[in-house]
């Protein structure tokens, strides 16, 4: 840096030298910054999120790590919107560990119908759900009470009722009336299998033939309707409960509303074929949040327990 400098005298005679700052002169090489270099694009490449991990509710629309969701059985924990829940995990969440022995595992249905892609449906979703069909059934523990356990899967078909769900859920209830057992059946569903015709609505009466022998050996059935439970399954076994439960928001009917309303020309109230309007008209005994289930399934099977002993007495 320049410096000039100036001379004083002091009381002495003697002069001093004392530097002093001054600026520098202005240049335009001095005053201009140099500019900040450009980077070059980084090659790597963006890091991408794996698919999966965030799931948005369809009914508040928040987004739900998917971790979370499976430790809360499916169940919003914002809103507390019941998500559909595989038959495999439901089980899972009733019954006690190590107890479930399935039933009737390589049941397979059949295109005795020669109905067009029938085939290649069923086999796309054996893949995707790893089930030979739209139930799970079989035996198992909950709490201290042994019990015919059916569990739908709406992945499979859309949970559609042919003769391999009849037959699965008919031997079922006849293996629950040897055992003198409970039959719960937990259904999501459709209706009947339109691929099978005249075959899966014979099911209906096959279930409901098991359910009358069963009801007559005094032994309780508990349906429990799940989101959604509609069609042929609900036109029988599903609404023959000594109990009829249903999990909260849960769309329950026989026909869609759109296909109600395109039939009477009439209009329909609002949420008419929703758990809490049925539970309000007395077609339901209770609802119960997924997660309470068991331990509500326990309450009623002591009390069933407690009144056979009552009656054997």
């Amino acid at each position: 840096m320049d410096t000039t400098s100036f001379t004083k005298k002091t009381l002495g005679g003697v002069a001093q030298i004392e530097p002093a700052l001054t600026p520098p002169p202005a240049s335009a090489e001095q005053t201009t910054f140099a500019k900040k270099p450009k980077l070059a694009p980084s090659k790597s490449k963006k890091r991408e999120i794996p698919e999966g991990l965030w799931i948005k509710c369809p009914a508040c629309e928040a987004l739900v790590f998917d971790k979370e969701l499976d430790g809360n059985l499916q169940v919003c924990p914002k809103c507390q919107q019941h998500l559909p829940i595989a038959s495999r995990e439901r089980i899972h969440s009733l019954v006690e560990t190590c107890t479930f022995q399935e039933m009737d595992a390589d049941m397979t249905s059949v295109d005795i119908l020669k109905f067009a892609s029938y085939k290649s449906k069923l086999e796309r979703d054996r893949k995707a759900t790893m089930l030979q069909d739209a139930v799970v059934t079989g035996v198992g523990k909950i709490g201290a009470h042994t019990v015919a356990l059916g569990v739908m899967d709406f992945r499979f078909m859309g949970g559609s009722m042919g003769a391999v769900v009849g037959e699965k859920l008919t031997r079922l209830i006849e293996r629950g009336t040897e055992g003198g057992w409970p039959v719960i059946v937990i259904s999501t569903s459709g209706g009947a299998r339109m691929q099978e015709g005249a075959f899966s609505l014979m099911q209906m009466a096959k279930t409901s033939a098991a359910l009358a022998y069963h009801a007559k050996a005094r032994l309780p059935y508990l349906s429990v309707l799940t989101n959604n439970s509609y069609g042929g399954v609900m036109a029988s076994y599903a609404a023959l409960g000594d109990l009829n439960l249903a999990e909260p928001g849960a769309m329950i009917g026989f026909a869609g509303p759109r296909v109600i309303k395109d039939t009477t020309h009439a209009d329909l109230p609002p949420g008419f074929q929703t758990a809490e309007f049925l539970l309000d008209h007395g077609l339901i005994d209770a609802i119960v949040h997924r997660k309470e289930m068991k331990a509500q399934l326990i309450k009623y099977l002591d009390y069933f327990a407690a009144g056979k002993k009552h009656l054997a007495a």
